[in-house]
């Protein structure tokens, strides 16, 4: 899912647009035990508490693509009957209606989830009546092309509020405050099925995960079936490595230079075009060539890549590089470059000494203060 569609389904989340039919909890303590579960009519909520949820709702499909939010596609045996795809698929044609299948899902997310404390798991069930779409973008509300039916399920830490002192108005006097356990934001999400191209896909999700270095690996594997996807901590050492392994002492400054410049200017050009820039194993190939890269340094690449990373995973240009910095570092300096003028910086030997030149473009500031 591209981040026009995600806007699209978050837009429902509010008093205007809400179509949310039914919404559902579980609590569980930090022993895994099911304290309480409720099932109810999301319209019949009083209004302060709707917009809580909307509040819920719209975090859990909320941060940044590659990081947060990852779209997974079920493997061919999991949309077998027994699969989790599947059940995931008679859970949402149920529309929450039948407790057997919930207390079921309910299981199996607790079976697998690996948290330290309480948690609120909650589930709704919407049907979003898609508007057509002009051949310029324009929703045409009287239009409607088909209806997306889903379910969105988000799990909540539950802690209990900071000890302070409240103001009591009846007596007028500030007291000792209550602590009352609390419902945090979202820690992970799944959004199924995933919304692709303004329809319903249900070979695949959407996961979102508040810590982008904290997928919950075992939950993603046992639960959904799906194949964990690379952090993106994780991508950004891949990529480093792959250019350290391939490029090797032919690695130099103008080099980087030239394959940030490229990475800039193929991630703006991609926004531009309303898509998310990712590269797959050639494609990260042709990047180091097209960025000056001699031919003959990959001779052994295939290899050199499956060694460090998964030959059929994307790899998000988000992760793997700063579009709003060029740094160069040394153990001992630091430098930060405008990446549109990566052209003010290069190496170069003066006395005997490989060094860093920096041509000085206007004004020059030292902790803040104008120097000449």
């Amino acid at each position: 899912m591209n981040k026009k569609e995600i806007a699209e389904i978050k837009k429902q989340f509010t008093e205007r647009h809400c179509s949310i039919s039914k919404i559902c909890g579980c609590y569980v303590d930090g022993e895994k035990n099911i304290k309480t579960t409720f099932k109810q009519a999301f319209l019949s909520l009083d209004t302060e508490e709707m917009f809580k949820y909307f509040e819920i709702l719209r975090k859990s499909l909320s941060g940044t693509i590659g990081k947060n939010l990852s779209t997974l596609d079920f493997p061919t045996d999991a949309e077998a009957e027994g699969g989790t795809q599947a059940f995931l698929l008679k859970l949402r044609n149920s529309k929450l209606e039948d407790d057997t299948l919930l207390q079921e899902y309910y299981d199996r997310i607790i079976s697998c989830y690996d948290y330290v404390g309480n948690y609120l798991i909650l589930i709704i069930h919407d049907t979003y009546d898609i508007p057509g779409q002009t051949s310029d973008g324009l929703s045409m509300e009287d239009a409607s092309d088909e209806v997306y039916e889903y379910i969105l399920t988000t799990i909540c830490p539950v802690n209990l509020s900071k000890p302070g002192l409240s103001y009591d108005a009846a007596d007028n006097i500030f007291v000792n405050r209550i602590r009352d356990w609390v419902v945090e934001m979202p820690e992970t999400a799944i959004l199924f099925p995933a919304f692709h191209d303004r329809s319903a896909d249900i070979h695949s999700i959407l996961y979102y995960s508040k810590d982008a270095s904290d997928l919950h690996e075992l939950f993603i594997d046992e639960i959904l079936k799906c194949e964990v996807p690379m952090t993106g901590a994780t991508q950004k050492e891949a990529f480093t490595a792959i250019i350290e392994e391939t490029i090797g002492a032919s690695c130099d400054l103008e080099l980087m230079k030239s394959i940030h410049d490229h990475l800039t200017q193929m991630t703006e050009e991609s926004k531009e075009q309303n898509e998310i820039l990712t590269f797959d194993k050639d494609e990260i190939k042709q990047l180091l060539l097209d960025s000056g890269a001699e031919d003959e340094l990959f001779e052994l690449y295939d290899e050199t890549y499956e060694a460090i990373a998964d030959p059929h995973a994307k790899v998000y240009a988000a992760n793997v590089t700063n579009t709003r910095s060029f740094e160069v570092k040394t153990p001992s300096v630091s430098i930060k470059v405008d990446p549109m003028r990566t052209d003010l910086i290069e190496k170069k030997e003066i006395d005997g000494r490989e060094c860093l030149v920096i041509a000085l473009d206007g004004e020059v500031e030292v902790n803040g203060v104008r120097i000449s």
